[in-house]
């Protein structure tokens, strides 16, 4: 709120820009009918925004929530999207932009927003058009293998709207490690500050990678190989078992878990 007002100080926002954005500030839960509350300020209480978990919601609920959502902050991110909540939101969209009401928040239904589906993360991003999250620095991600690049792909997509830069390095596991050299030594020249690394099947890399660079290395098993532990048991406890310190671990196929976890490295290397 004093950074409200000092900007209406300086001159940066005029008199109804900073009421309605003091406004803003000052309602913390948003309810949705009877099955939702959203937690407008967790973004600014710990760094990392609400995200929405479509699971098993209907498709008409997720749209309600997300919505809303947008609409307060200015986007909104859903978690383990299908078609149909994407087509959705993409019919909530074109009746806003025609002038119709929404969910909760008709009297912005002149607001324009764009929607970007990620069949391969399973995320849905909602944005005000025009809208940019903040670069605060820079982390890396890498996957094992083209098989694992599903669940890195969600953790890059929460990293970045958590404020990350990412850069990223698909397919360089360890049945062919020469391969992770270069992009190691990427890594380190961006001076990233924190890499995750997303690994099925023996998931032998995240320690690998902890035991040759500086940084935090998050473990991201993945629920990928083959009989006894091929559902991403074998992952996690090759990760949990690490000979190299330096390593933590999210759980299996949790890539939001992965992605924030990141973030909140960037943002206390930022604040430091």
């Amino acid at each position: 709120m004093e950074e409200i007002l000092r900007k209406f100080a300086r001159g940066e926002l005029n008199l109804e820009e900073a009421s309605s954005a003091l406004k803003q500030k000052s309602e913390s839960i948003k309810k949705i009918k009877d099955f939702a509350r959203i937690d407008l300020v967790r973004a600014d209480r710990t760094g990392i925004p609400e995200i929405i978990l479509a699971g098993v919601k209907s498709s008409d609920k997720v749209a309600d929530i997300a919505m809303v959502h947008a609409t307060v902050k200015g986007f909104a991110l859903v978690s383990r999207a299908q078609k149909e909540d994407a087509d959705e939101l993409k019919e909530r969209i074109r009746l806003r932009v025609g002038g119709a009401a929404a969910v909760g928040e008709d009297e912005c239904t002149d607001l324009d927003f764009e929607l970007d589906y990620n069949p391969v993360a399973m995320t849905i991003l909602i944005k005000r058009r025009g809208y940019t999250f903040e670069k605060r620095g820079k982390i890396g991600i890498i996957a094992a293998g083209t098989a694992d690049i599903s669940v890195a792909e969600e953790a890059r997509i929460v990293a970045e709207v958590c404020g990350c830069e990412v850069i990223k390095a698909y397919d360089v596991g360890v049945a062919g490690i020469h391969r992770l050299v270069e992009p190691l030594e990427i890594l380190k020249k961006e001076e990233v500050a924190a890499i995750i690394v997303a690994a099925g099947m023996d998931a032998v890399l995240p320690i690998v990678v902890a035991g040759l660079v500086d940084v935090p290395v998050i473990g991201l098993p993945t629920s990928v190989g083959y009989g006894m532990g091929g559902k991403g048991t074998a992952a996690i406890l090759t990760m949990l078992q690490s000979c190299a310190p330096g390593l933590a671990v999210v759980n299996i196929d949790n890539g939001v878990g992965a992605g924030s976890f990141a973030a909140r490295c960037v943002a206390l290397l930022q604040k430091r």
